[in-house]
């Protein structure tokens, strides 16, 4: 019998309080699944001075890549860098066996970019955030060679 518990909301979560639910996450679908191939996926672009100017990362897990979050720094977009970050995790998302890569974004960020890069929408919410969409992307991964 489960006891009475305590809801604390927390507006600021560390990182370790959401890397204990990702991993508690993970553990109950891999025993729901049986697939245990899940890695994290990141990607970093620094400056001469160590600084993080641009990223992606996300994970893979039983042949899908998940990107979670994509940033550029405003002064280096429009020169290729993004363009060649998505071209990596496809890469990786290839040799780890991946047959798609899927992510969000919204309708004020850069669909039209994924678009160009080859991913679909397949969703739309609307009003999320108001007046916007929260859009639901996919690109499929033909093996190397084939249509490609």
């Amino acid at each position: 019998m489960v006891t009475s518990s305590k809801f604390v909301i927390e507006t600021d979560p560390t990182p370790e309080q959401i890397q204990y639910l990702e991993d508690r996450l993970y553990e109950f679908n891999s025993q729901a699944t049986r697939i245990f191939d899940g890695e994290g996926l990141a990607i970093f672009v620094r400056d001469e001075q160590g600084q993080i100017v641009a990223g992606i990362c996300g994970h893979t897990w039983g042949g899908c890549c998940e990107v979670k979050q994509f940033w550029v720094e405003q002064l280096r977009r429009r020169q290729g860098l993004g363009m060649q970050l998505l071209q990596a995790v496809e890469q990786e998302a290839r040799r780890r066996n991946c047959q798609k890569i899927v992510l969000t974004t919204h309708s004020f960020q850069a669909p039209e970019f994924y678009l160009k890069q080859g991913f679909s929408i397949l969703a739309a919410v609307e009003d999320n955030p108001c007046g916007h969409q929260n859009l639901l992307l996919q690109k499929e991964l033909l093996a190397q060679g084939k249509g490609e």
